[in-house]
């Protein structure tokens, strides 16, 4: 299919891009819905796990990438960066963004039945947050990530652009409430330690000097922390030693520090 070059942002062929949220996106088109990856980075791991594209809005030399990468028969729409700007609401300042149907979600018991390490998010609200727990799953080490009902869409734009599309690459899915959760995950053999600060938590350093053979690291949310179920869940409270009066860290930074002492 030949390049489209924008004249009317009315085309209804554009309505993937068309000012859509992440919320519209998620609940519209396709069985499972859409999302939307920035950059030829990103869409490159999109096209390496198996989705499907539906089309690329490109600027300029992107275009050839997108030419290159994507099957001929999806549509490739270009024209001048500020009309792009209009008809998104946001700069491409990578150049590039595609939508992409999102596939099913996984099944929990299947996603963790031969992993060792998995993170579990609990209501983090932040996609930046959960974006960059997923960069540091990918990076340092564990086989999938489990999220709560109330934990924020890793496929939302800012997560997987925070996430350098490695969100595409990681296994995950999304679970039930606590008392579903943890019945999984003892039935699966996970010691399930919950990171928090709390009476009667191990050191960090202490539980990683002979961790269990499996382990379900639970982080929290931003503000008020794990969740009084979760805690109750949790088979360990486990907590990285501060100093200087400082009594936590970002959730991002914590899972990452968690994970490398687990690796």
């Amino acid at each position: 299919m030949p390049v489209v070059e924008i004249s009317d942002l009315s085309d209804p062929r554009l309505a993937d891009f068309a000012h859509a949220t992440d919320v519209l996106l998620k609940n519209g088109r396709g069985p499972h819905g859409l999302y939307i990856a920035e950059s030829t980075l990103v869409l490159e791991r999109a096209l390496r796990a198996g989705h499907r594209v539906r089309a690329v809005l490109a600027l300029g030399g992107t275009v050839e990438s997108a030419l290159s990468m994507v099957a001929p028969d999806v549509p490739i729409f270009s024209g001048p960066g500020e009309l792009l700007s209009r008809l998104t609401g946001y700069e491409l300042h990578r150049g590039l963004i595609a939508s992409i149907e999102r596939p099913g979600l996984l099944d929990p018991a299947g996603l963790i039945a031969n992993a060792r390490r998995i993170v579990v998010l609990e209501n983090v609200a932040d996609p930046t947050n959960v974006g960059a727990i997923f960069r540091s799953v990918s990076a340092i080490g564990a086989d999938a990530v489990l999220v709560t009902p109330r934990c924020s869409d890793p496929l939302y734009r800012r997560s997987i652009r925070v996430s350098m599309g490695t969100v595409l690459q990681v296994p995950w899915t999304r679970v039930g409430e606590w008392q579903e959760t943890r019945e999984l995950l003892a039935t699966s053999g996970f010691h399930i330690a919950a990171l928090a600060l709390a009476d009667g938590a191990v050191g960090l350093r202490e539980f990683a000097e002979h961790p269990p053979d499996r382990v379900a690291l639970v982080l929290g949310s931003e503000g008020g922390g794990l969740t009084p179920d979760a805690l109750a869940a949790a088979d360990s409270i486990v907590e990285i030693p501060m100093r200087h009066g400082i009594d936590s860290l970002n959730v991002a930074a914590a899972a990452a520090v968690a994970m490398w002492a687990l690796a």
